[in-house]
């Protein structure tokens, strides 16, 4: 029986009171266990040992639990099923349930989800935490309803991207001149390192290592913990402590897909998927403070920056300005009363 006619069944059932739907579905846990009613499936893009995948399967196994067996969530973790932009697209279509992806990348179908992202904006996770638990996570995750698909309250943390180099250090704007780096596909990313003077190549994440290791880039930026864990560091010489962006995952669900789902079924995942987006912030928190000394063990050098000079330099360049106008006044306010002036 294919999933949706299973969820009609099912829904239907519980309109008319049958099989004891007069009570929560799943509040009769002494009913043995039985084939799951809803098979889902949840694709990410991080390495099976990064806390975002761990999580996500602890959060699974807590809602079959929670569900008496009846909530089977298939866990697709290392772009299994395909590219950021190929998961993307199931998702829109309901071949994939649940899908965790960058606000920079949702940007390409949704363009203010990428505004975590502007350049050198957050100081520090205070901050992050306050705007997208808050009015700026509120405001996307509405522009994302409108396209469909659900982003759940709680983000995952990605943690602030550095860059690293197989040539040369970075250490000032003019050091990216004509460099070539690995971009995620998102606009924004592209935008603010040609406005650095760099030349951004747009890959998916799972081209990565390949990309760097063949040269096809020089350099490449992401968070240390995924430096470690994707061993970036064994085709890299050089990591630039930038933090020059602070990116996140949005947990997405494909809309009319789960609006099907009875509301306590919905209810259970949001709460559980919720909870390990907050372990697995406190995961990548404990990760950042042990992950330097490691990486430099591994022989990567680390780079002191002056951060100011950066965030000069995209003022200058007309950058602030650029986002300002394509985001719009009212997204642009929100995340100021944030983070402060940026334009």
């Amino acid at each position: 029986m294919s999933l949706v006619h299973r969820r009609t069944l099912l829904a239907r059932g519980l309109a008319s009171g049958v099989a004891g739907a007069a009570l929560p579905l799943f509040a009769i846990g002494t009913r043995p266990a039985r084939a799951a009613a809803f098979s889902l499936k949840l694709a990410n893009n991080s390495p099976v040992t990064h806390p975002q995948s761990v999580r996500q399967q602890q959060a699974a196994d807590r809602i079959r639990q929670a569900t008496n067996g009846q909530v089977d969530i298939q866990l697709f973790p290392n772009n299994q099923l395909g590219s950021d932009t190929d998961m993307l697209s199931q998702l829109r279509s309901g071949a994939i349930d649940f899908f965790t992806l960058s606000g920079l990348i949702l940007s390409t179908l949704v363009p203010p989800a990428s505004i975590n992202g502007v350049g050198f904006a957050f100081k520090d996770y205070d901050t992050v935490w306050k705007a997208m638990d808050g009015k700026l996570g509120g405001y996307v995750r509405g522009e994302i309803d409108k396209r469909g698909l659900i982003a759940f309250d709680k983000m995952w943390d990605n943690g602030f991207r550095q860059i690293t180099s197989s040539t040369h250090p970075i250490k000032l704007p003019s050091d990216l001149k004509g460099f070539k780096i690995r971009v995620p596909v998102s606009p924004l990313w592209t935008s603010m390192f040609q406005a650095l003077g760099a030349s951004p190549i747009s890959i998916n994440f799972s081209e990565v290592y390949s990309a760097l290791q063949t040269k096809i880039a020089e350099g490449q930026e992401n968070p240390l913990s995924l430096i470690q864990i994707a061993k970036l560091y064994e085709v890299q010489k050089y990591v630039s402590m930038t933090s020059h962006m602070w990116d996140g995952f949005w947990l997405l669900a494909n809309k009319r897909g789960f609006s099907s789902l009875p509301a306590d079924v919905q209810a259970i995942v949001a709460r559980e998927m919720n909870q390990s987006a907050l372990q697995e912030r406190a995961d990548i928190a404990a990760l950042n403070g042990s992950v330097a000394g490691d990486l430099q063990a591994k022989g990567l050098v680390f780079v002191e920056v002056d951060k100011p000079a950066f965030r000069d330099a995209l003022k200058q360049a007309g950058f602030y300005a650029e986002w300002k106008r394509k985001f719009g006044d009212q997204a642009w306010a929100i995340l100021e009363s944030e983070v402060g002036t940026l334009s």
